[in-house]
Parts: structure tokens; C-alpha cells; sequence
């Protein structure tokens, strides 16, 4: 009997092993098995690679075929094998060389007539060979994504055919040339859109400098979810690191958009989504909501029509920005360093405080729907204001407010102040760095320690309070916390107890 057995590599995507194709071909009946915990995808491209090798006129073995996926306990899914496993039979039966496998690896889906479809994970595989040296095959519609993380060679292929003709020295492919992708700042919804509302636009931009949470309640249409969409195009762009960070969650969970490159993210999901859909989960882990919203922010509108146990998950990655998701067969941890904007109506019919007393809530209903939100979910929250109903003057008036770019430029100011001083926004500071950079003048101490015994504050919300103070402190280009931006920071902790 003899026995032919090729190896081709495979990335299966972001923080993974590489996955080893072994192709294998012995005498006997002809059949086509694949090992090593493959999912439904994975079994089916036993139809895909046998119509795309007949097509691309190369011959299939009629001979037994097993097709070894390693580390065997690796749960394998996606279209991605499909070129690997091609590529492995076919070397394996002579009709690739062999020996130019070992410096490729190889991603791709294809089609029964033999050319390859885009897959996830693309930036993910690139990212993890950027220390190997080897060259990477994708299909052309995922060679953007892929040069996205530089120092890798990505090579741009149409079909199964060309793939072969580059192995053989046929036809070499050319190596894809990254285009400069322009900014999309200027397409973000812009600040001075929002009209009124002076106080909630120093909130929000407050919120901004720092990276620190927001909680907006107030009647229906007073600008809350307008308010929220424009934080965005207020933080500073993002890094080469971070974007890369983004790009690869967006390429993991098969959403990325190179438009997008450079943008924080925005994620709004509605109310109804269950606990997995928002920080993630499945038999095979994938990244929810808040990893979506890594290095960007996260709005959950209608905030107490969210399940509590759903909105309890937050906690903790709000302290940490990183969740782990345990199931039976493995655990996955995935970045979560979002900003949390939330916005809710005062009362179950949306009018508690309006000035024409339309609104008919009892106390104890009033309570009820603002006790869906627990204690320690609040406590979290830097930043909880008011946003009132608009006066007729304000609303008909034409003055427009500042532009996003003109709030950004003092955004971006203070972020540098911060990263100077600390490295992060103050928002992510450790608490042995708050009493050495948040120290507050004589002043300042005296109104906070009042300010802690009047509103009963918890040792979590004093932090957060000398964090906010030492943001407006940043913003105004302060080196010293004085009592006016303590006084600030302590009235954007309001209350939100029925009145």
C-alpha cells in the first residue's frame, strides 16, 4: 500500500493555533474524510474542493482520501479550508510541488467552479504571521483587509488555478499594495446638529475627554439618542495599534468595513438582546457587543427595557475591559475597553418633571421602572444628567452650536494631557495613581468631604468623582484640581431617586 501524506497551513483567525492540512492518500476504496472536529462548513467543502479541482481541470485522486485537521481538539468552522485542503490533495498526488507549501499559508472558500470567495479572520491571520516571514494566500476580496497589518505578504488570488500556477512557478502572483485609506471623520454625524441642550453638550463633552461613562434620562425627544451618536466624531482618531485591535474583532466576527479604518466604533444594540448577543458567546465563543464596541462606545438606549440580568454582565468588564466567556469545551477572552453611553425616559410613560404636568406615574411606578437598573450598575456610571425638554425659543432658534471638529481639538488636548501624565484616559486610571495625579487643593478637599457625607457616596463613586474633576481640570488646561472642578464633577452625579 502507499501512502502520500502533505502538509499545508491554515490560520483559523484572531489568537488561534495555525491549523496543519494533511492530506493524506492511500490505496483502497475511494472516499473523502476529514478529521479534527470540523463543524457543518468544514464537512461540506469535501463537495466544494472535489467540483473546484474537476473544474480547474486538475485530476481528483480516486483513491482514499483523509484530510487530518490539527490539533485535533480545535473546533474547526468556516469556509476557510477549503484552498488548504485543495492544495494539500493536490500536492499530495503530485500536481502542485510540494516544497513551495512550507512558505505560504493559506485562507480561502471556494466556489464549484474553482475560484475563492472571501473569508473572516482575514486582518486576524495576517496579524499572527507578521513574525514568521511566511507569505499569506487569501482571495482578493479579503487582500485589503489583510495588509491592513503590514510586514506580512498577502497575495491577492482569484482562483484555485492561479494559486496552483504561482506554486509551480507558472505565474507568480503579484503581491497586494496597500492604499492609504483616507479618514472618515468629516462623514460622523456632527454636534452642531443638536440644538439647546448647553448643559448636556458640556456633559457629553466632558464624558469625551475623559473616556468616562454617561447616563442621559429625560422626556422622549429632548435630543438623547442624537447627543449619543455624536460622541463619536468627538474622540480623537484611533491609533495604528487600537485600529488594528478593531479591525480584528470586525474581521473575526465577519463585519469589517476598510471605510471604516480609524473610526472608533459605535454599537447600538437594541434592547431585546439577550445576555450572549452583548458580551458574547455560542459552543464556539464569539466576541458580543461590548467586544464590538472595544476602543469605542457602547449606547444602549431605553436602558431599563434591558433584561437586568443582561445589563448585570456589564459590570465587570466595565471595571476590567476584558470578558471571558467559559464553556465545557474551552474558554475565550476577549478585549472589551468600551465607553458606556446609556440613555432612558424619567418614568414608564416618558413625562416624570415635565412642565405640563402630563405625566400620571405614581411613586411606586416611578420606582419600579428605575429600579431595573441595580445600585452597583449605577455607581458605575460617571456621569448621570438631566436632559430636559427644550424651550420653544431654543428649538426655533438658528444660532447653531459648535461643530464636532471644534470640541475635538479640546478633546484631543486633554486625552494628550492624560497620556503624558498616565498613559491612559483618566477613566482607566489605577487607583494607586488617583491620589498622586487627582490631588485636590484645600479647597477642593473640604467640598468633597461634604459632598461624601451629604450624598453618602461609596468609596467606587469618590474615585470616580476625583477621576471626572481631574478631566474638567484637563480640558481647562489645569495642573492643579481646585474646588470649581470638583463642583462640577460632583453635579453631573445626580440623582436619580423620584422627586
Amino acid at each position: 500500500m502507499s501512502l502520500a501524506i502533505v502538509r499545508t497551513r491554515a490560520l483559523v483567525g484572531l489568537s488561534a493555533p495555525e491549523v496543519i492540512v494533511e492530506a493524506h492518500l492511500a490505496n483502497g476504496l475511494p472516499a473523502f474524510n476529514l478529521v479534527g472536529l470540523p463543524e457543518v462548513e468544514v464537512r461540506e467543502a469535501r463537495d466544494r474542493v472535489r467540483a473546484a479541482i474537476a473544474t480547474s481541470r486538475f485530476e481528483f485522486p480516486q483513491r482514499r482520501i483523509t484530510v487530518n485537521l490539527a490539533p485535533a481538539d480545535l473546533p474547526k468552522e468556516g469556509g476557510r479550508f477549503d484552498l488548504p485542503i485543495a492544495l494539500g490533495i493536490l500536492a499530495a498526488s503530485g500536481q502542485v510541488d510540494a516544497a513551495a507549501l512550507g512558505a505560504h499559508e493559506f485562507a480561502g472558500e471556494l466556489s464549484l467552479d474553482g475560484s475563492l470567495r472571501a473569508v473572516r479572520g482575514a486582518l486576524g491571520m495576517s496579524l499572527a504571521l507578521r513574525a514568521t516571514g511566511r507569505a499569506l494566500v487569501v482571495p482578493a476580496g479579503n487582500a485589503a483587509e489583510a495588509a491592513l497589518a503590514g510586514q506580512t505578504t498577502i497575495l491577492p488570488a482569484a482562483s484555485l488555478l492561479e494559486v496552483c500556477a504561482h506554486l509551480n512557478g507558472h505565474h507568480r502572483i503579484a503581491p497586494h499594495v496597500p492604499v492609504p485609506v483616507e479618514s472618515a471623520l468629516q462623514r460622523l454625524p456632527d454636534l452642531a446638529d443638536v440644538k439647546g441642550q448647553a448643559f448636556a453638550r458640556r456633559a457629553l463633552e466632558v464624558a469625551a475627554a475623559g473616556g468616562h461613562s454617561l447616563l442621559m434620562f429625560g422626556p422622549p425627544g429632548t435630543g438623547k439618542s442624537m447627543l449619543a451618536q455624536r460622541l463619536p466624531g468627538l474622540l480623537p482618531a484611533l491609533r495604528d495599534d487600537e485600529a488594528l485591535e478593531v479591525a480584528s474583532i470586525r474581521s473575526v466576527e465577519g463585519s469589517f468595513d476598510p471605510s471604516v479604518w480609524g473610526l472608533r466604533p459605535f454599537r447600538a444594540p437594541h434592547h431585546s438582546a439577550s445576555g450572549p448577543a452583548l458580551v458574547g458567546g455560542g459552543a464556539n465563543p464569539r466576541p458580543g457587543e461590548i467586544s464590538l464596541a472595544h476602543h469605542g462606545v457602547l449606547f444602549l438606549d431605553e436602558l431599563p427595557e434591558f433584561d437586568r440580568r443582561v445589563l448585570e454582565a456589564l459590570r465587570e468588564p466595565l471595571e476590567t475591559g476584558r470578558i471571558t466567556v467559559s464553556r465545557a469545551r474551552g474558554r475565550a477572552e476577549f478585549p472589551a475597553r468600551f465607553q458606556l453611553i446609556a440613555a432612558m425616559n424619567p418614568c414608564p410613560c416618558g413625562y416624570f418633571g415635565a412642565p405640563d404636568s402630563r405625566c400620571h406615574c405614581s411613586a411606586e411606578q416611578i420606582r419600579r421602572y428605575r429600579g431595573r437598573i441595580s445600585g452597583p450598575l449605577l455607581d458605575r456610571m460617571d456621569v448621570v444628567i438631566e436632559v430636559p425638554l427644550l424651550d420653544p425659543a431654543e428649538l426655533q432658534g438658528r444660532l447653531p452650536g459648535e461643530t464636532s471638529a471644534v470640541v475635538r481639538e479640546r478633546v484631543e488636548r486633554a486625552w494628550a494631557r492624560q497620556r503624558a501624565r498616565q498613559g491612559v484616559p483618566n477613566s482607566q486610571m489605577a487607583p494607586a495613581l488617583v491620589d498622586g495625579n487627582c490631588a485636590l487643593d484645600a479647597k477642593g478637599q473640604a467640598l468633597l468631604g461634604q459632598a461624601i457625607e451629604r450624598l453618602r457616596l461609596s468609596a467606587r463613586a469618590y474615585h470616580r468623582i476625583l477621576k471626572l474633576a481631574r478631566t474638567i481640570a484637563d480640558l481647562g488646561g489645569a495642573d492643579t484640581v481646585g474646588a470649581a472642578h470638583v463642583a462640577e464633577a460632583i453635579q453631573y452625579r445626580r440623582s436619580l431617586a423620584p422627586s
